[in-house]
């Protein structure tokens, strides 16, 4: 089902700048409008310290259309929390939406693991999530500040920040970013979100499926299951790397935690525990900048 926004700007800031005052805001708004009378008719994401986790770190495909990149069933792959030896991802070759240099780079990334080599995604190297790859950021919560000309998605695991700016029309010619430039918009019980812009240097989802300039995406997010659960449905569209556009879902369990974002760094706690080959360190200096 195709989904049409209207629609500027995202843009990824540091966490220690405006997390808390944020939060800060996002709590005391919702206080004054227990004060005020009625509840707002928009949909609420975020009041009462509710935050939300990913619950697949791949996207789930919708029926009826193309698929997203998965792994090859030749080579299953297997979470850390699922039963069976675990693996790392082996990219679906076979995709019939993908475009010929699109598969080359997967199967570059294929060969490194068939290889030895760790089959590193985004997070583990701490990077930027990109969009839609920020959906698939699992373990920790992600945190939805809604302000009234803009929405903040905060994921805690390395305070990846997505700024997007409400009911404004999309830049002329948008500087690219790891998070693009989001617009979005209110629609009955959904946000609907609109997304250009995107930097190549972020990857579609975490078998580093690449994509052009050209990459457009539009997001819904809603809530289901009685308010537990957050549905979001995305279409990804470039033409410069997919033949057809292709939908997928992410679901997130709802966390009543009633607090604040925790402080969270993901270089600090990025060591090399396992003795794995291939490991990408934390950053570091040998000659101290003071």
């Amino acid at each position: 089902m195709p989904m049409a926004y209207s629609g500027t700007g995202g843009r990824f800031k540091a966490w220690a700048a405006v997390c808390g005052v944020l939060l800060c805001c996002a709590a005391t708004a919702a206080a004054a409008e227990d004060v005020a009378g009625p509840p707002t008719t928009l949909p609420d994401f975020s009041s009462h310290g509710v935050s939300w986790i990913a619950i697949n770190s791949d996207f789930t495909p919708v029926p009826g259309g193309p698929r997203p990149v998965g792994f090859d069933p030749k080579f299953p792959f297997v979470r850390n929390d699922q039963a069976g030896q675990k693996t790392y991802r082996v990219a679906d070759l076979d995709n019939p939406n993908l475009m010929p240099w699109v598969k080359d780079e997967l199967k570059r990334y294929n060969d490194k693991v068939f290889a030895g080599d760790v089959g590193i995604t985004p997070r583990w190297s701490c990077l930027p999530g990109g969009v839609p790859g920020f959906s698939l950021f699992v373990v920790e919560p992600v945190y939805i500040v809604q302000a009234p000309k803009e929405v903040l998605p905060i994921y805690a695991g390395n305070h990846e920040f997505r700024f997007i700016y409400l009911d404004v029309p999309h830049t002329k010619n948008p500087t690219p970013t790891w998070y693009g430039e989001s617009v979005g918009h209110y629609e009955g019980d959904s946000l609907l979100v609109d997304t250009i812009g995107v930097s190549t240097k972020a990857v579609i989802d975490n078998y580093h499926t690449p994509h052009t300039d050209k990459l457009h995406v539009t997001e819904r997010y809603h809530t289901i299951d009685g308010g537990k659960t957050l549905e979001v449905v995305l279409l990804v569209e470039d033409p410069g790397a997919f033949y057809m556009p292709w939908q997928a879902m992410q679901h997130y369990r709802r966390v009543d935690n009633g607090g604040m974002l925790p402080e969270e760094n993901c270089a600090e706690n990025n060591e090399n525990v396992f003795h794995l080959e291939g490991f990408v360190p934390s950053p570091h200096a040998d000659i101290p900048d003071f």
